[in-house]
């Protein structure tokens, strides 16, 4: 038995890439049993990924960690039928097909709240069930573009727009479903029933930028006052070997970073050492900042930083985190054995429970490799299981 907040729910996984596999590996992670249901083909998409070994790659490692696989061709009447029998028999479904695939298929929610009423059933699309924009194909850095990220995305000292290069909106989705989807089954242990849950990648990306990507504009009225927008604040500072990123706001980590620098008498001055005094005159400031900065080396001016409470981070490459002492405190990742890719590296589920620990499940599917026991826990016999193979159903 599963160990975890959601031992003993069970999830049937329709989806693809890396929002949604992420948000049901989440629940995965959580204790909840999952079960990934395959196209017909190469299935999962993400199987065509690079870093791979022994049938198995990175990104379906760190998006399917936990889970079963089966692959299914849900086109035909009895891949639909058996796709409708796991549905039956599940207490969530999450699905990412385009806006109406699933109901063609005969798998979207009116289907799988007929036969099973309880059914929380989560639907995934880039931009909405409807709309103007709901039928476009749409990846991570798509939505980036049209959610506003790619236009905060600018250093002032090179001011060109770029993406966030990893799939930010994707995995920002997938914990957001993960979450709707925990809601949902609390609503329903309260004796809500089940529910239709649909989730665009847009409206994710929107409500994600908002708190500090939306600062400019959220007060509307005219009186309102202006101010900095946060994207010109961040900055990666040069030093004289490498980069730091800093963040300071009062007037205390101002002077611990002039303390750093070995600047300490700009504390007593009158245009650097307050607020009042600074207000409107950064970027003075920030010539002469980075002039300071230049003169150390990045080894020698960290610790300074941390050891005047100054916000600062060193730039680490992804490479060198498995050696940062507090990732190897924290535990942050897990390194384990899979029997056919070998030694693998991944980070584990970051909240902690002190009443219902999950484990960390060692185990990436390859791709049908359960069919044969899902199957048999459904009910189907092993001549079943021939016709089902005869007929295209599975593999």
């Amino acid at each position: 038995m599963a160990q975890g907040p959601l031992a003993g729910i069970r999830v049937v996984d329709m989806t693809q890439v890396i929002a949604g596999p992420t948000a049901a590996m989440m629940l995965a992670d959580l204790g909840a049993e999952v079960i990934k249901v395959e196209p017909a083909g190469t299935g999962d998409l993400a199987r065509l990924a690079q870093f791979a070994k022994g049938g198995i790659n990175s990104t379906v490692a760190n998006c399917n960690r936990g889970k079963r696989s089966i692959q299914i061709n849900l086109s035909t009447d009895s891949g639909r039928d058996l796709g409708l029998r796991l549905l039956a028999e599940c207490d969530v479904a999450v699905q990412n097909m385009r806006p109406g695939v699933a109901d063609d298929l005969g798998l979207g929610y009116r289907h799988a709240v007929a036969v099973n009423p309880d059914i929380v059933y989560c639907s995934m699309s880039g931009y909405g069930p409807t709309g103007p924009y709901a039928d476009r194909a749409v990846y991570d850095p798509i939505i980036q573009a049209a959610a506003g990220y790619v236009a905060l995305q600018v250093n002032p000292e090179l001011p060109v727009p770029d993406l966030v290069r990893n799939g930010l909106i994707d995995k920002a989705s997938g914990w957001m479903a993960a979450t709707a989807i925990t809601s949902a089954l609390f609503a329903r242990s309260q004796g809500g029933g089940g529910q239709h849950i649909e989730l665009s990648m847009l409206d994710t990306a929107v409500q994600f930028l908002w708190p500090d990507g939306g600062m400019a504009d959220t007060l509307l009225d005219d009186d309102a006052s202006s101010g900095r927008h946060l994207s010109t604040i961040y900055r990666l500072t040069p030093c004289a070997d490498g980069h730091i990123v800093y963040f300071v706001i009062s007037d205390k980590q101002f002077h611990g970073l002039f303390r750093a620098l070995g600047r300490p008498e700009w504390i007593d001055h009158p245009d650097w050492g307050n607020r009042e005094g600074r207000t409107g005159r950064f970027e003075e400031l920030g010539a002469m900042l980075e002039g300071e900065f230049a003169k150390w080396k990045v080894a020698e001016l960290a610790p300074r930083m941390h050891d005047n409470s100054v916000p600062c981070g060193e730039v680490t490459a992804v490479e060198e985190l498995h050696h940062d002492p507090q990732v190897l405190h924290n535990q942050t990742l897990v390194e384990w054995d899979h029997p056919s890719a070998g030694r693998m590296r991944q980070a584990r589920l970051a909240p902690r429970f002190s009443a219902t620990p999950p484990e960390f499940r060692a185990s990436v599917p390859v791709l049908n490799e359960h069919a044969e026991e899902i199957l048999a826990e459904l009910g189907y016999d092993a001549d079943e299981i021939t016709r089902l193979r005869s007929e295209g159903a599975v593999f």
